[in-house]
C-alpha cells in the first residue's frame, strides 16, 4: 500500500530518525532505521510524497537514492533551519518532525541545496584531497621552521616543493634526528601533490574541456577553473551571473532595521575552498604580475586608501571574477581583457 505525505529525515552516521506527516499534517508514522541504502529502499517501497532532509555528510548519496525512486527530494540548508539549531527540545525524533513540517509548509523556507552528480563529486574529491595534502605539508614545514628557530638558526626562504632538500642542508646536527622523519614526510607529500596536479590537468583535458574557456582570464589556472565548474555544477541554475556573489558568500551580510543599516563583513556562506581560490586569483590580478585588464583597473581604483581598502578591493575583485567566469562558461565567448576600456576609448 502506497503512503502519501511528507517525510522528514534526521540522518546520523549509524541511524536515521524519520517522521511521516499525512496530508492533514498529523504524524502518521515515526521511527528509526539504519543509515544504509538497503534500509532506505525498504522504506521507499511504500512511500509517494516529499522527502525533506538536512544537508550533511550523508545527504548527497541519500538524495540521489531518493531521486532515482522518482520522489520529490528537498535538501535543507542548515543555516536556514534555525528551529532545529536553537530548539530547547532537541532530539533526533523532534528534528525529523520539524523538517517534515517545514517542508510541508513552504520548501523555499529551507533554502534548498542541489547536490552535484556522483561523477562530479568523485572528481571534486581529487581536488579536495590535494588541498588536504597541501595543508598537511604547510603544517609540517611551519613546524620544522619553528623548531630550527628555537636553537638560533633560520632556514632559507624557498619553495614548498624544494623545502625538504634545502632544509636537510641547514638543519643543525642536534635537531637532525628529530627533524629527519618530518622532512621525509614532506617529500612524500610533495610527490603526492604532483600526482594530483597531473590528475587535475587530466580531468580538464578529458572530462571538463569547458574549463579552458575560463582559463582565458589571467590568474585562473586549471585548479581554479576545474574547482569552479565542479562546485557550481549546472551553470543554468543561476538566472543571472551576479547571483554567484551571494552564492559564494562574497557579498556583505545585511541586518537592516528601521533607519539602522550597519556595514557588515561578507557572509562567507557557500563553498569556502572555492572562495579561497577566487581570492587567490584576485591577489594575482591586483599584484605586480597581473596583466592590464578592466578587472585589474577596476580593483586598483578601489584599493587606494589604506590597508582595509585593499582588503575590500580584493574581495570585490574575487566577486567580480566569479561573475566573469560564470558568464564565460555560459556564453563560451572569447575573453577581452580591455573590452570596457576599448569601448570607452
Amino acid at each position: 500500500m502506497t503512503t502519501t505525505g511528507t517525510l522528514g529525515l534526521d540522518i546520523s552516521d549509524r541511524f536515521t530518525s524519520y517522521c511521516l506527516l499525512d496530508d492533514a499534517g498529523e504524524v502518521s508514522e515515526e521511527g528509526r532505521l539504519r543509515t544504509t541504502p538497503e534500509a532506505f529502499r525498504q522504506r521507499l517501497c511504500c512511500l509517494a510524497g516529499r522527502i525533506v532532509l538536512e544537508a550533511g555528510t550523508h545527504s548527497p548519496w541519500v538524495s540521489r537514492l531518493f531521486a532515482e525512486e522518482g520522489l520529490d527530494v528537498i535538501v535543507a540548508n542548515p543555516r536556514k533551519v534555525r528551529l532545529i539549531a536553537q530548539a530547547t527540545r532537541k532530539n533526533d525524533r523532534a528534528d525529523a518532525e520539524t523538517l517534515a513540517r517545514l517542508g510541508r509548509m513552504d520548501p523555499k523556507l529551507l533554502g534548498p541545496i542541489k547536490h552535484r552528480s556522483a561523477q562530479a563529486q568523485t572528481d571534486l574529491a581529487a581536488v579536495r584531497a590535494r588541498a588536504a595534502l597541501i595543508s598537511a605539508r604547510t603544517l609540517l614545514i611551519n613546524h620544522v621552521r619553528g623548531a630550527v628557530k628555537s636553537v638560533g638558526v633560520r632556514l632559507p626562504v624557498c619553495d614548498a616543493t624544494t623545502f625538504h632538500k634545502v632544509a636537510k642542508l641547514h638543519v643543525p646536527d642536534e635537531l637532525a634526528t628529530a627533524v629527519a622523519p618530518l622532512l621525509d614526510s614532506i617529500e612524500v607529500l610533495s610527490e603526492r601533490i604532483k600526482l594530483l596536479d597531473r590528475r587535475v590537468l587530466e580531468l580538464v583535458a578529458t572530462r571538463y574541456p569547458e574549463a579552458r574557456v575560463l582559463q582565458q582570464v589571467a590568474g585562473v589556472g586549471p585548479l581554479i577553473s576545474l574547482t569552479f565548474i565542479l562546485t557550481v555544477g549546472d551553470p543554468m541554475r543561476f538566472k543571472k551571473s551576479r547571483e554567484l556573489g551571494p552564492y559564494l558568500g562574497l557579498v556583505p551580510r545585511q541586518r537592516e532595521s528601521g533607519n539602522s543599516a550597519p556595514e557588515l563583513r561578507i557572509s562567507k556562506v557557500g563553498d569556502g575552498y572555492l572562495r579561497q581560490l577566487l581570492v587567490n586569483g584576485a591577489h594575482f590580478i591586483l599584484g605586480y604580475r597581473g596583466p592590464d585588464s578592466d578587472l585589474r583597473r577596476w580593483g586598483l581604483q578601489r584599493a587606494t586608501g589604506g590597508k582595509n581598502a585593499k582588503k575590500r578591493a580584493i574581495v570585490a575583485v574575487a566577486r567580480r571574477l566569479a561573475i566573469l567566469l560564470h558568464r564565460l562558461w555560459v556564453t563560451g565567448e572569447v575573453y577581452e581583457p580591455l573590452r570596457t576600456s576599448g569601448v570607452a576609448a
